[in-house]
């Protein structure tokens, strides 16, 4: 894990993890690779195949993050988030890069996280 700005309002959790998506609840489920995530979005690689997002496209992601600076696969907080695919990049003829924007942002900010706050129970996080 590490934590970057690059200019953006918040810093951003450099972080792989499954990201599970779907167009909505009854569309099949596609697995991808988290990149990266802010309270307010993420970016993940997929497949490039037909299952793979376009920009504009509403997806529902269901992912996992850990709850504390220190990893410990034991303390993963989850969320499910609905968001607009902003982009989507080719990283390969097989491979894209996906960056989907959330409706409503996390309650926690991933890159920012102090042990204070890992250690609060969150609203909003399933167990």
């Amino acid at each position: 894990m590490k934590k970057i700005e690059n200019g953006r309002r918040e810093p951003r959790l450099r972080y792989q993890w499954s990201v599970l998506f779907a167009e909505n609840s009854k569309q099949p489920v596609s697995e991808g690779l988290m990149v990266d995530i802010s309270s307010g979005g993420l970016a993940f690689r997929c497949n490039a195949g037909e299952n793979c997002p376009r920009v504009g496209q509403t997806l529902v992601t269901h992912f996992s993050i850990p709850s504390s600076e220190v990893y410990d696969s034991s303390s993963m907080m989850s969320f499910t988030r609905t968001g607009r695919v902003l982009r989507v990049e080719t990283i390969n003829p097989f491979l894209r890069q996906v960056a989907v924007q959330f409706d409503e942002p996390l309650p926690v900010k991933p890159g920012e996280k102090s042990k204070s706050e890992s250690e609060a129970h969150i609203p909003g996080v399933s167990e």
